[in-house]
């Protein structure tokens, strides 16, 4: 198998200038750099920069891919709209990770998939873009996409058991966020690039309470923000002339999201072992469902056509001298395609002797074609395998 690697990153808050996309140049000559994002392919070699450096003095987002089974996503957020004590209980080893980079903190979210068999389907430039909403979820204090994270990690054990020690059966979840029932298109797509199992995550949400809705309501939003103070106001339009809007959007949709949010009552946490083993016992359960409702899909379906026979063979019964005569018109076509039909024509006949107790004389008929063909090779081959 060829070697796969892709490299992507994403300036959203601040775009890179000159002089910073000339050290990010330096890095890679094929690499198609703009003052907003990287892209790069490897087919064979390894890109020379740090990933977890790009992103903690240049970029706000990064995709990586490589087809032997590595999937890797990073983001970087101002520390204030995103508590590096908060992200600490959703950390999970090297697979849910985060770090301060200076103001800020930078998330870094692997799944890898070893055992499995990886033949790209899709196109790689598409991902990015589908994850990277997660980002501003985040930064407006929506915890889904951490705790999306740190279940697809723990869910990785269902496919290497090696992943984790046992002991970490015991390991409880961290604080559950409400709306894990109706996640974003972002959050889908994370979950999905996680490689997040269907199942653990109907199990996880039975323990989410739902997402107030009017707390991310436009005209709430609006109503909020006239009762800002006119110096905050000025202070952020200020910000917003001197190229920070992406920054203040931010910052107004957490401050909006704390203000108007309802505080929700704390589900119990539950342990690591609880939740793979009844995601388990549910996967089982839908797979026993699925396999009935086959077998009684393929019942219906041979139901209909037993049904369907039975009523070819009534009306054949009603014209079975004109069926015989078609028999001799086919044969001696002396095609094959013609011959075929035949086959198919006698076949239906000879259910209707069986049925009607009338086998003897359709031998008696298929042997005289027989012998009255019999230097016709390709038909008595027909004949043969048709066993008649």
């Amino acid at each position: 198998m060829s070697e796969y690697q892709y490299y992507e990153f994403r300036a959203i808050d601040q775009p890179l200038n000159d002089a910073e996309q000339a050290e990010v140049r330096s890095l890679s000559t094929r690499a198609t750099i703009t003052a907003t994002g990287f892209v790069n392919e490897y087919h064979w070699g390894d890109f020379k920069g740090d990933p977890n450096r790009l992103m903690a003095r240049y970029y706000d987002a990064h995709l990586y891919l490589a087809n032997w089974g590595t999937h890797r996503v990073m983001f970087r957020l101002p520390r204030d709209l995103l508590d590096p004590d908060v992200v600490a209980h959703y950390r999970v080893d090297d697979r849910v990770r985060a770090w301060v980079a200076g103001k800020d903190i930078v998330l870094d979210l692997i799944s890898d998939d070893e055992a499995g068999e990886f033949v790209f389907d899709y196109d790689a430039e598409t991902l990015l873009p589908t994850i990277v909403g997660v980002r501003a979820e985040l930064a407006a204090g929506d915890l889904r996409p951490l705790y999306l994270a740190w279940l697809a990690a723990y869910g990785a054990w269902e496919r290497d058991e090696d992943v984790f020690d046992r002991d970490a059966d015991d390991d409880l979840e961290p604080p559950v966020p409400p709306g894990l029932g109706t996640l974003t298109a972002a959050q889908r797509a994370l979950a999905a690039f996680l490689r997040l199992d269907d199942h653990l995550l109907a199990i996880a949400a039975q323990a989410s309470p739902p997402l107030a809705t009017t707390a991310l309501d436009p005209g709430d939003l609006a109503t909020w923000v006239t009762h800002l103070p006119i110096t905050e106001k000025d202070r952020l339009l200020a910000r917003v002339a001197q190229g920070e809007a992406a920054r203040v959007r931010m910052e107004l949709l957490r401050h909006f999201r704390d203000d108007t949010t309802p505080t929700t009552p704390t589900p119990p946490r539950r342990t690591v072992a609880d939740l793979l083993d009844n995601a388990a016992r549910q996967r089982a359960d839908h797979e026993r469902r699925l396999s009935t409702q086959r077998a009684n899909d393929e019942a219906r379906q041979e139901q209909a056509r037993r049904e369907a026979h039975e009523q070819r063979l009534d009306e054949l019964a009603g014209e079975e001298d004109a069926a015989w005569s078609r028999v001799d018109a086919l044969i001696a076509s002396r095609k094959p395609t013609e011959y075929d039909t035949a086959i198919t024509l006698l076949t239906d006949l000879r259910a209707l002797a069986e049925r009607e107790d009338r086998y003897d004389t359709f031998t008696l008929r298929t042997t005289e074609l027989r012998h009255t063909h019999a230097r016709k090779p390709s038909l008595i081959e027909r004949f043969n395998r048709a066993g008649i």
